[in-house]
């Protein structure tokens, strides 16, 4: 079976979320959770102020964007680019481009990853200050998608937190 990428859709400017809802409508009624897992309009938190006054609010990051996770074939490019409010998709000519998962993560998109780990697994760290280190498999957040892995620093055992991406199986 395919694997889901990330592909960018252009939108009618501030369609963005009508668009995500049309999507998840669509999905739902044509049962295509197995095509399109994951529909996200990237934001972040600005403070602006106001008469004085600082307030947080949501911006969005990418206007007329929207990111999509979805096994790209004839048919769910047709039901995507055929959704209300949808101009094209992000790409050379009519050719959607996918994206890989650290430019998603740039973006700030909270990726939906599941780890296959269990507590007592031992883990090799491929990123970060405890590079090629190895540990053992504490604690597993998905919600966060974190783990905490107990490492040997300076002969005691310390528990660090690192996130899905930074750790593979050992």
């Amino acid at each position: 079976m395919q694997e889901h990428k990330w592909y960018v859709i252009h939108t009618y400017s501030g369609h963005e979320n009508k668009v995500k809802a049309n999507l998840e409508k669509i999905i739902e009624n044509r049962n295509l959770h197995d095509f399109i897992s994951q529909i996200e309009v990237p934001l972040q938190e600005v403070v602006e102020v106001k008469n004085g006054q600082k307030k947080t609010v949501m911006r969005k990051v990418f206007p007329g964007y929207v990111l999509v996770k979805m096994i790209m074939n004839d048919d769910m490019w047709s039901v995507v680019r055929n959704t209300r409010g949808v101009t094209s998709f992000v790409g050379p000519g009519s050719k959607p481009s996918p994206l890989t998962d650290s430019e998603v993560r740039v973006m700030g998109v909270n990726v939906v990853e599941k780890i296959d780990l269990e507590l007592g697994d031992s883990v090799k760290i491929i990123s970060g200050p405890f590079e090629n280190s190895i540990g053992v498999v504490s604690e597993i957040n998905q919600a966060k998608h974190s783990v905490i892995v107990n490492l040997s620093v300076f002969g005691r055992e310390t528990p660090v937190e690192l996130d899905f991406y930074q750790i593979q199986k050992f």
